[in-house]
């Protein structure tokens, strides 16, 4: 009898174990009981310039249960938001109410409280607090346009010469049309910065050019760039397009650009020229962008840029080419820079020094190459049918680069020269002309110089 009751009571403790042990597994297992604090973020920067919203995101798997914010003052700590949720939340954000400081402030302690819905802890959840200091400035950034080009005319392009500073500097960089960004680069000494813009050919209106600067508090100044505009001629060009060219031109280039060809002559032709133009252009874009020269410019050394020995003119800049195909406008687009044709496979020899940044096979552009020269200038070399240089490598003026080629969309064997200005494609004739670098692109610097001296007394 004692022997059952013995063996009974240890059988009532295993299964007490046992349930214990269980329970605990599942305990420390259970969703219900997971034990991560909840993750708090700022999405702003550390600074801020006593206006703008402040920004808190929490997160936290079992959902947010609780959250305040307070900020210390002179008289201890104030809270600006308080609050408890009715219902699950795994992602809450919410912008910190007013803070209240004296004018003089340089800095505030922030405090954000977090508590989640887990049962851990004895069902009062995981806790974490986090502090953090932002730095109070408000006042904007340092930004005058020293000098600059006195015109731009479409298509073309301009100089600039500005000073930016500020001990929080975030961002700087030239607009056009609040659109597209030119960076600055550094010009001369510290705080002063060069750039050169450019007007898109296809973008008909001219609205303004800004310089902008941001500091890390999101304090913005915003100066006009001012520049008179000048009208460019445009030539029209209606272009027959035939299914000889989409058989022998598009579909080869679509297949070597990994692109699926369309089943009609004209889908072909707009999948070519619409779609896969788009893409190539982006390409250069980025390519120009990523890859030029940031250094600091001392002295602007760029010469004119000379055409293709012996070569005539098929093409030029700004032509604004009609497609047609049996009879019917089927598309339209710019043709950005001048076509240069000679003898078959003629030497291409560079103008000016400078290094490498595409060397590769470009849809419609073909084989092309991408010198950097320093400025955010470019020149580009597109339907080449051999390279002689490699990407990365440097090549001094005179340099043979390539040879000519049919390669991409063309039929015959001539030379695409482009001149990019941070990836868009500009009048080359400008920078052909001496007389056009001298007056809109080296005196423009040269006043500068002046500036810059002077701002040392």
């Amino acid at each position: 009898m004692r022997r059952q009751k013995n063996s009974f009571g240890k059988l009532v403790i295993f299964l007490v174990l046992a349930i214990v042990i269980a329970a605990a597994v599942f305990v420390y297992f259970s969703p219900q009981f997971e034990k991560e604090s909840p993750k708090i973020t700022t999405e702003n920067s550390l600074y801020w310039n006593g206006k703008d919203k402040l920004t808190i995101s929490l997160y936290d798997d079992s959902g947010i249960k609780s959250y305040s914010a307070y900020y210390v003052s002179n008289n201890g700590p104030v809270v600006i938001n308080n609050q408890k949720l009715s219902s699950k939340q795994t992602n809450v954000t919410f912008n910190l109410g007013d803070i209240r400081l004296d004018p003089n402030a340089k800095s505030v302690k922030i405090i954000i409280e977090v508590t989640d819905r887990s049962n851990w802890n004895f069902f009062q959840g995981n806790s974490v607090s986090k502090e953090f200091i932002l730095e109070v400035d408000r006042k904007r950034p340092v930004a005058n346009v020293i000098t600059n080009s006195y015109n731009i005319r479409q298509g073309g392009s301009a100089a600039v010469v500005v000073e930016v500073k500020d001990e929080n500097l975030s961002d700087k960089y030239i607009t056009f049309n609040n659109e597209y960004r030119f960076e600055l680069i550094p010009y001369k000494k510290e705080n002063f910065y060069m750039a050169i813009i450019a007007w898109p050919v296809w973008e008909e209106e001219f609205s303004r050019v800004n310089l902008v600067a941001i500091d890390k508090a999101n304090n913005k100044t915003i100066s006009k760039v001012p520049l008179y505009i000048k009208d460019l001629k445009i030539k029209n060009d209606k272009i027959k397009i035939s299914k000889d060219f989409v058989e022998k031109i598009s579909i080869p280039v679509l297949q070597k650009s990994d692109y699926e060809v369309p089943t009609n002559s004209v889908d072909i032709f707009l999948k070519q020229n619409k779609e896969l133009r788009l893409n190539n252009v982006a390409t250069i874009k980025k390519a120009s962008v990523e890859n030029m020269s940031r250094e600091q410019v001392e002295k602007f050394t760029l010469k004119p840029f000379l055409r293709l020995t012996g070569s005539k003119t098929f093409a030029g800049f700004a032509e604004r080419r009609h497609y047609y195909y049996e009879g019917e406008k089927i598309d339209e687009a710019w043709h950005l820079g001048m076509d240069w044709a000679s003898i078959k496979h003629a030497n291409i020899n560079i103008s000016n020094p400078g290094k490498v940044i595409y060397n590769d096979y470009l849809g419609i552009y073909g084989n092309t190459l991408i010198i950097d020269h320093g400025y955010g200038v470019q020149s580009l070399y597109a339907h080449t049918s051999k390279s002689f240089v490699q990407t990365s490598e440097d090549v001094k003026a005179g340099d043979k680069i390539a040879t000519t080629g049919s390669s991409g969309a063309v039929f015959g064997d001539h030379l695409h020269f482009g001149v990019l200005v941070q990836g868009i494609e500009v009048n080359p004739l400008e920078w052909m002309d001496r007389n056009w670098i001298k007056t809109r692109i080296t005196n423009i610097l040269q006043e500068a110089d002046y500036a810059i001296k002077s701002s040392d007394k």
